[in-house]
């Protein structure tokens, strides 16, 4: 258990911890998000890519990705003295989504990365935390070179409900990711408070 600092003659502050996940499809930033944001030296699971794996590993518009995550990526990063986020990254390729069922149990929320060259690849994920009614927001990742598009048309081709955050994000930048995961702390709240509302009334 982590413990943070306190004024002088208080004791320690035991701090809240609550699991962020990190999703989307292969090669679309989710590592580097981790890696970008966590105050600890990232755990991460990246093999390299195989030719064995070349039939079923669809490297279009990341084609100098040479490893993919087999697990998870984790991270920790301590947004106030008594709040702690723990981020799992989560596997991108089909063959790896039977530990997303694990990797979510006792989310928060999630972050769903998405690259506007490969859109339909995180439709999955958007599925996944819908059915489950994890709230989550989407994370449009800025890469060098990509199209950049209207956030209302993005929200159009994703099919997102009104109430899903859709913002624009660079998994590379540790400011930027903080911002998007303070984005999904705040949506969970109000999706929470919401609920409470529902059964009060």
């Amino acid at each position: 258990m982590i413990f943070g600092r306190s004024e002088r003659g208080k004791p320690p502050v035991e701090p809240v911890t609550l699991k962020i996940l990190v999703a989307g499809g292969f090669g679309v930033g989710k590592t580097t998000l981790v890696g970008a944001v966590s105050e600890i030296r990232p755990l991460r699971t990246e093999e390299l890519l195989t030719e064995a794996g070349r039939p079923v590993d669809d490297t279009s518009g990341v084609e100098a990705k040479s490893t993919t995550t087999v697990a998870m990526d984790f991270g920790r990063i301590t947004l106030r003295e008594d709040l702690v986020l723990y981020l799992f990254g989560t596997p991108g390729q089909e063959r790896f989504w039977f530990m997303w069922d694990e990797l979510s149990e006792g989310a928060l929320g999630a972050v769903v990365l998405a690259d506007t060259r490969r859109l339909e690849d995180c439709f999955a994920a958007i599925d996944y935390f819908e059915r489950r009614s994890i709230p989550f927001l989407v994370g449009v990742n800025c890469f060098d070179g990509a199209a950049r598009y209207p956030e209302e048309d993005v929200r159009r081709a994703l099919d997102l409900d009104d109430h899903v955050p859709l913002v624009m994000t660079d998994a590379r930048d540790r400011e930027s990711v903080k911002e998007t995961l303070i984005g999904v702390v705040q949506h969970a709240m109000a999706q929470a408070a919401e609920r409470r509302r529902a059964v009060t009334t």
